[in-house]
């Protein structure tokens, strides 16, 4: 069977959509145009500043007081507790990454933090840290409740993790899939990775490191899309499931690329996917020009996507100077009673590294909500 042909199979069987074959062979009739992507973009544009970290660089977490330097959030809600949210986050202390669990009522003021999911067994691919917050939503919709959902009466996580302790992020990285009876602890669902550097199918692009995914089911489906590595490159690539156990690669990825002396020039990163009316938009940090900044793209078919050549943050635009070095590995939350997007990002600047907050609208009371120049529409 020929590669093009080969494409056309697995994509037809997987995304359920009908491609032709020189969509899949690299044609540029699948880009969206400018003037659509500046639309689309629009309305995560002009964010407005929480005046401090929600979540601070030294967390104290009780019985983990070595944990420090917060990443990667991720904000869901469980069926069972209306009203309240929890967010997940990864945290350091020198052997490795754990990742812990907070709760809030408002969405600003996060308590209780605990163990979510700590280091795997000695000797195997997650004994180095497990980063959890790929989780399995009711729904994909960008203004939908972050509700989790169940399926064989568990939830379920996708998880970066490393395979040694000892140092940061220490490679290669590896995927895993996790599940969990109250949405709060987290256990092993397969005791073997589910992507690995050393899978036949592993690209060149994705040879030295795999990182987080972000997962998302579809008419039946699932699809993974992660970040990988090549040397001190980053891209985002895209793989396929019936079962969340076995995944297979997109044969043309990398599905988002990094462009030359753009903001993604180095990284395009840590992908999070959600339904848009219409289309499909993404999320994703670019590390180019000097920082590490919010980005955005969009789909029509979750396989071939059009990067929006400017942020919508820009790194060094807080008024604190809470992300004047980075600002990046979002979670975006809509609120309907006050009709506001939250957007929660790792935000690493003058306070150390830790967990920041803008807002679509600026938040009552908040001296220091003033839109940010640099994000708006260009």
């Amino acid at each position: 069977m020929t590669r093009r042909v080969l494409h056309l199979t697995i994509t037809g069987l997987l995304v359920g959509t009908t491609l032709n074959l020189p969509a899949l062979c690299g044609s540029t009739n699948d880009e969206i145009d400018r003037e659509t992507l500046d639309r689309w973009s629009a309305p995560y544009r002009g964010w407005h500043y929480w005046p401090d970290h929600v979540i601070s660089s030294k967390p104290n977490i009780p019985g983990y007081e070595k944990f420090e330097n917060t990443d990667v959030p991720c904000v869901y809600q469980l069926a069972d507790q209306p009203g309240k949210w929890f967010m997940s986050f990864i945290a350091f202390d020198g052997r490795g990454y754990n990742s812990f669990v907070v709760e809030s009522e408002d969405l600003i003021q996060w308590s209780n933090p605990r163990l979510a999911m700590g280091f795997g067994p000695e000797g195997e691919f997650d004994h180095g840290g497990c980063v959890i917050g790929a989780f399995l939503y009711s729904s994909y919709d960008i203004r939908a409740p972050r509700m989790l959902k169940k399926r064989d009466g568990k939830y379920w996580t996708l998880y970066g993790a490393y395979p040694r302790q000892g140092g940061y992020e220490l490679r290669p990285g590896y995927e895993g899939v996790a599940a969990s009876t109250d949405g709060l602890k987290w256990q092993r669902a397969k005791d073997g990775p589910i992507l690995s550097v050393h899978d036949p199918d592993c690209g060149e692009w994705e040879k030295d490191c795999i990182y987080q995914p972000w997962l998302l089911q579809h008419k039946g489906r699932f699809f993974n899309f992660y970040n990988a590595a090549n040397g001190s490159v980053e891209q985002t690539g895209l793989a396929f499931s019936t079962d969340m156990l076995s995944w297979m690669r997109y044969p043309a990825n990398p599905v988002i690329r990094n462009r030359p002396g753009a903001y993604d020039a180095q990284f395009a990163s840590d992908p999070k996917v959600f339904r848009d009316g219409d289309h499909w938009t993404m999320f994703y940090f670019g590390v180019g020009r000097g920082g590490a900044h919010v980005m955005i793209a969009f789909s029509r078919d979750l396989v071939h996507w059009t990067a929006h050549p400017e942020p919508l943050y820009v790194a060094g635009g807080h008024p604190m100077g809470l992300d004047r070095q980075y600002a990046h590995k979002i979670s975006l939350v809509w609120e309907p009673r006050t009709e506001m997007f939250y957007l929660y990002y790792c935000a690493v600047g003058d306070k150390g590294r830790g967990i920041g907050l803008i807002t679509s609208k600026p938040l009552q009371g908040v001296k220091d909500g003033a839109e940010s120049p640099a994000s708006r529409s260009p």
